[in-house]
Parts: structure tokens; C-alpha cells; sequence
């Protein structure tokens, strides 16, 4: 048996291999989640706004969302909306990510479909539990 933490503990899920979507016109934040999640073993798919995602998402069926709420033209709401409103993708889970932490805005999220929140700016740790906690489980050939 070895040191392992349960498969059922989200804190230790295995996140390698993971194809994940982050989606923000902020090219900091783009990068420095590429640089987290890659260095996991995550497929890292970045977009700078909701319009290029949409046509993105399609091409490489993500595992994981990140959505950033406020960006010209299509915002996260509306992003995540759309992809909760497409049968192939609405079981796929959205985390908004955005500096506003406020109640309205977490409501807002969730009332789109959103499947968690993260408050910019995130550590290392907060990203990779969200990720944990919220990827669903790959099946094991």
C-alpha cells in the first residue's frame, strides 16, 4: 500500500492529463494559469475573450473552465451561459474567475450555471483545488 491519500480525497485527485479551458482578456492571468496547471500535467486551452472560447471549446471538448466574468464583448455570465445552454457541455464545469467577491455576483454566477468561483488574484493552491474539487473523474482504462 503506498502513502497515497484516498482517491476520494479531491485535495489529492490526480488532475494529469486534464484538458483544461481558461478564458480571460487579461494575458497575466491567462499566462500564469497555463504556467500552474501545465506544470500538473493539464492540456492548458487559453482564449482572450468569450467570442474566441466559444469556437475553441468546440474544437478541444475542455474538462474544466475557467471563465473570467468581466471581458469586452461577451462576458463570463453570458460565456458561461452559453456553454450551459449547449446539451454536449452542460455537464462541464465552469469556475468563474473574477476580483469582485460580492454576493450578487456569486448569485449571478451560479443563477448562469457556474460551478464554482474563484476571486482574483489566486494562488497556486486555490487554483489546483478548484480544479481538485471540481474535474470531473477520469475513468481509468
Amino acid at each position: 500500500m503506498s502513502d497515497a491519500a484516498s482517491p476520494n480525497d479531491p485535495a489529492s485527485a490526480d488532475i494529469d492529463g486534464l484538458k483544461i479551458m481558461v478564458i480571460d482578456d487579461s494575458r497575466t492571468i491567462r499566462k500564469s494559469a497555463e504556467t500552474m496547471l501545465s506544470r500538473e500535467g493539464c492540456e492548458v486551452i487559453t482564449a482572450d475573450d468569450g467570442f474566441e472560447a466559444l469556437s475553441l471549446i468546440n474544437k478541444h471538448n475542455p474538462d474544466l473552465i475557467f471563465v473570467d466574468i468581466m471581458m469586452p464583448r461577451l462576458d463570463g455570465y453570458q460565456t458561461c451561459a452559453i456553454i450551459k445552454n449547449n446539451s454536449k457541455f452542460r455537464d462541464t464545469p465552469v469556475i468563474m474567475l473574477t476580483s469582485k467577491d460580492g454576493l450578487f455576483d456569486k448569485a449571478r454566477g451560479r443563477i448562469v450555471g457556474s460551478d464554482h468561483y474563484l476571486t482574483k488574484p489566486f494562488t497556486k493552491d486555490e487554483l489546483l483545488t478548484a480544479v481538485r474539487e471540481k474535474a470531473p473523474n477520469k475513468q481509468v482504462a
